[in-house]
């Protein structure tokens, strides 16, 4: 349900370390949401040479970027400790300063989204949505969920 893209400008991220943070905020979004984590994908994205501006000017430092789309129907408190959240696990694992880190968190209407090929469900109504899809997508879902 939640798609993170992690765009970094200006450095390179280490395999090693894209595998720390897709896992930190998977985790992230699983003990702050709920959801399961079969939902959470991240995907990264590296700006090239002279592709990234501010104010006009080149900027030189390094700079990560993590743009959230979640479901929408969550509490103002439950959002804040997830961007609070998603901030320090992109300052743990890139060793790069809160000032060079970036967090966006956009809702979108669960009835607007199609994953695995269905409709998502309102959040919290997750166990009913798992039960209505076929076998074989359960069994590859309960797999994911397991690792």
């Amino acid at each position: 349900m939640p798609t993170y893209t992690v765009t970094h400008s200006n450095f390179k991220l280490q395999t090693k370390t894209k595998v720390q943070i897709a896992k930190g905020i998977t985790r992230v979004h699983n003990l702050v949401t709920g959801a399961n984590t079969y939902f959470a994908q991240v995907i990264f994205n590296k700006t090239k040479n002279n592709d990234h501006y501010m104010g006009g000017k080149k900027v030189r430092e390094p700079q990560l970027f993590l743009h959230g789309q979640i479901r929408s129907g969550r509490s103002a408190k439950i959002k804040k400790k997830l961007i609070l959240d998603l901030k320090n696990t992109l300052i743990k694992n890139s060793k790069l300063n809160e000032t060079q880190i970036w967090v966006y968190v956009i809702d979108l209407t669960p009835s607007q989204m199609i994953e695995y090929g269905a409709i998502l469900p309102e959040s919290g109504g997750e166990a009913k949505w798992f039960k209505s899809l076929s076998p074989m997508l359960r069994r590859k879902l309960k797999k994911m969920e397991s690792n």
